[in-house]
């Protein structure tokens, strides 16, 4: 028997939100930590979209925006999460495990769906530490394949270690039954670490700029073209306003759900 075992932690039930189990949790280092939830059976939602998250509160649950990882074909929903010490959510979240319940939103919403988006030929989804949730669901959607000749992860992260996923996305995918033989094709990953030795060292702003973001195995433009490519951006506020300036610099026009175009962003993001 295991001594440091504890009882599930349970909630009382919410009329606004949904109690569901946790099913697993994998700590990747002391900062970054990733979770699944059972999915309700009535749960909808599209490739991209976050969706609140949270324990029980004083007087009212705690709740947090978190962008949904798992593909929308999924029977749990997948979460990746920074550890906050002082955290208000997270410094309890980070001690979750397996059988314990969370609160769930009933109401996914976001732009980083394909509906924002006019059709392009090139789809680079950008990313700066937890911000490649989002993109882990859209890689895993097949029509994301339909609609684009390639899709290109990029992630920055400070260290080694913050490179969540690594190994699934180097390896193209290959244990997805739904996406494997397309992502072979039309997937590629770029990661980049920008405080430890890495095989890439530099910012994603400075990829973009001196072409080295462009170079085989992705093929066409070895510039972001707005004619053609279309852009997703998740990661800091700061990453956010910089490369958004960027983009319009080089006419890409930001996008919505009510009117698409050559780029978006997700501005509800948590970490």
């Amino acid at each position: 028997m295991n001594m440091h075992a504890r009882p599930p932690q349970l909630l009382p039930e919410h009329a606004a939100f949904q109690t569901c189990q946790v099913r697993w949790v994998r700590h990747w280092n002391e900062h970054l930590f990733s979770f699944a939830i059972e999915r309700p059976a009535s749960f909808r939602f599209r490739s991209g979209e976050f969706v609140m998250i949270g324990l029980e509160g004083e007087g009212k649950p705690l709740m947090r925006a978190y962008s949904i990882a798992s593909p929308t074909w999924s029977d749990e929903l997948e979460f990746l999460s920074i550890k906050v010490p002082d955290g208000p959510l997270t410094s309890r979240l980070q001690t979750i495990r397996a059988g314990d319940q969370l609160y769930l939103g009933k109401k996914p919403t976001g732009t980083l769906v394909a509906d924002a988006l006019l059709p392009g030929r090139r789809l680079f989804l950008l990313s700066t530490g937890t911000g490649l949730a989002p993109f882990l669901s859209l890689a895993r959607d097949p029509d994301i394949y339909d609609a684009f000749g390639q899709i290109v992860i990029v992630h920055s992260t400070r260290r080694v270690s913050d490179l969540a996923y690594h190994d699934e996305l180097t390896a193209q995918l290959a244990g997805d039954p739904l996406v494997a033989d397309q992502a072979l094709l039309q997937f590629h990953y770029i990661p980049t670490v920008t405080r430890e030795p890495f095989r890439t060292t530099g910012r994603i702003g400075q990829l973009i700029e001196d072409g080295w973001l462009f170079q085989p195995p992705v093929a066409g433009d070895r510039a972001l073209n707005p004619e053609t490519d279309r852009v997703m951006l998740c990661g800091s506020s700061e990453m956010i306003r910089d490369f958004s300036a960027m983009l319009e610099r080089h006419g890409f026009v930001e996008g919505s759900n009510a009117n698409p175009g050559t780029f978006v962003v997700e501005r509800a993001f948590v970490g």
